[in-house]
């Protein structure tokens, strides 16, 4: 395949593209700012919010699958205009689209959720996914849209640094007990999204780990694993702190899974540590 990743200088844009790269796809990654790079990916700069850009990228790419993995929390021209933008632009060049959304989408009210669950977002960022989740359904019928959780990997994910900064006393912090999620190792999210890629595959799909854990134990799994000390791990509750944002969403990826060769493995699974 010709596969086109957007937002390929982050954590899980680098990995798609290293791992298509090593199936034998012809790869080319979009940067907004950083280009990065990996040697034999050909690297395009692209501004989601310039509705300017994203044709000629298309043009020059050529892509037979375009993989939306760009984000940015804060920015709704992003994370709702320019997904929408682009599922557009894919749509009129003929290529297949691959959406990454977030389980941000939900309030947690009732904690669990599959691929059915209509989004009731409680956040801007989860507010903006849902909008983008909701155009694409209707512009680009055969897209693929695959919420995910928190994406954790071997180092370098934003999750693991916090971690890392709170038990080596550079940061000060808690980690909540009540705030609970369904983790996933960026490989295998990676794999999972190539796979559904090649697929005939279409609409919502859940990408999550089958652990739901809280962030507190997240961090003193990641500490173990990285023989950190995880006693300096400060624990707290979220409820009541006026902290925005869901407090208990577990994606169930189970009917997604049984499509799969891919398996998304749990917290407790990939960061177990080797003794």
């Amino acid at each position: 395949m010709n596969i086109l990743i957007v937002g390929g200088s982050g954590f899980l844009g680098r990995e798609l593209a290293q791992q298509a790269q090593t199936a034998g796809h012809t790869v080319t990654a979009t940067f907004a700012t950083r280009a990065g790079g990996i040697a034999g990916i050909r690297r395009l700069p692209m501004d989601l919010r310039d509705s300017a850009e994203i044709a000629p990228v298309l043009r020059e790419s050529g892509p037979d699958v375009v993989i939306n993995a760009a984000y940015r929390k804060a920015d709704w021209a992003t994370t709702a205009d320019g997904a929408i933008r682009l599922a557009m632009a894919a749509t009129e060049y003929g290529a297949r689209l691959m959406h990454v959304s977030s389980d941000a989408v939900f309030s947690g009210a009732d904690v669990r959720y599959d691929e059915s669950a209509m989004p009731d977002p409680v956040t801007p960022y989860g507010a903006a996914k849902a909008a983008a989740e909701t155009a694409i359904r209707l512009v680009a019928p055969a897209a693929v849209i695959a919420r995910t959780s928190l994406i954790i990997g071997d180092g370098g994910s934003v999750h693991e640094t916090l971690v890392h900064d709170l038990a080596t006393g550079r940061r000060e912090g808690m980690l909540f007990t009540d705030d609970i999620r369904c983790p996933v190792h960026v490989t295998d999210l990676a794999q999972a999204v190539l796979e559904l890629a090649a697929s005939e595959h279409a609409g919502v799909c859940h990408l999550a780990g089958s652990d739901a854990i809280s962030r507190h134990e997240l961090g003193a799994l990641i500490a173990e694993r990285d023989a950190l000390d995880a006693s300096r791990l400060v624990a707290g509750r979220r409820a009541g702190t006026g902290s925005p944002g869901a407090l208990d969403v577990r994606l169930d990826s189970t009917r997604t899974q049984g499509t799969l060769r891919t398996t998304l493995r749990g917290a407790r699974d990939f960061l177990r540590r080797e003794r």
